[in-house]
């Protein structure tokens, strides 16, 4: 059976060979459909943009998002089901089959795709980014890559909203997934977005742990 520890062990083998994001269609394939082995996959929509989409303010409607890694699709339908028009995208075919399976009637749009190589026809095409949890377990240089990449997918005034495991610049980084810094986080401002907010929230794992709940927004040309 996989474990937190063999996940560890996959990531750190792909990465070794550099590829930073290739283990995750070899994990998945691994469970055999026993998704309870699959750390991140709670099967229902992350708790923090249930939150944030009873907050929003202005009608989503026809609004395009972006959801990065979706997994096994529990975020994306909450966006769709808020109003968004949405594209959810994870590089495991494995991960996107199995959504499509568990929401068959969905009017999200499932696909295969590589956050460090992804389709042209994305840039500047989104009005929300949503990246949950996926920031968090790739090595420091494709993590770079990556938010670089995430910016320029918003649309002039569309946003970024972010999730991930939080930590001071003098913690150690510990095991995988490894948590950022607010330092890390500004790498957006170096992509060119503005931030909105940055608030540090804890959720109720044993132990807590402590998350960045980021908003970043795409200057109006």
């Amino acid at each position: 059976m996989a474990s937190r520890d063999e996940m560890r062990r996959i990531a750190a083998e792909s990465i070794a060979q550099g590829d930073a994001t290739g283990w995750f269609e070899r994990f998945y394939r691994q469970v055999g459909g026993d998704w309870d082995q699959v750390p991140w996959a709670d099967r229902r929509p992350n708790p923090y943009l249930v939150a944030w989409l009873r907050g929003f303010g202005a009608s989503p409607i026809r609004k395009r998002c972006l959801v990065v890694g979706c997994g096994l699709g529990d975020d994306a339908e909450a966006l769709a089901s808020g109003g968004f028009d949405v594209t959810a995208f994870d590089i495991s075919p494995t991960a996107i089959e199995a959504a499509k399976r568990r929401f068959p009637r969905s009017g999200v749009d499932y696909v295969v795709a590589d956050l460090l190589q992804p389709p042209p026809g994305w840039t500047a095409a989104f009005d929300l980014i949503f990246e949950s949890f996926t920031l968090q377990v790739l090595p420091p240089e494709p993590r770079h890559a990556a938010m670089h990449a995430m910016a320029r997918f918003v649309a002039p005034g569309g946003r970024v909203f972010v999730l991930c495991r939080a930590r001071e610049a003098d913690e150690p980084i510990g095991d995988l997934p490894w948590p950022l810094t607010r330092d890390e986080l500004a790498t957006f401002e170096q992509a060119g977005l503005r931030i909105l907010s940055v608030d540090v929230v804890r959720d109720d794992e044993q132990p807590p742990v402590r998350r960045f709940q980021a908003l970043f927004e795409q200057p109006l040309a």
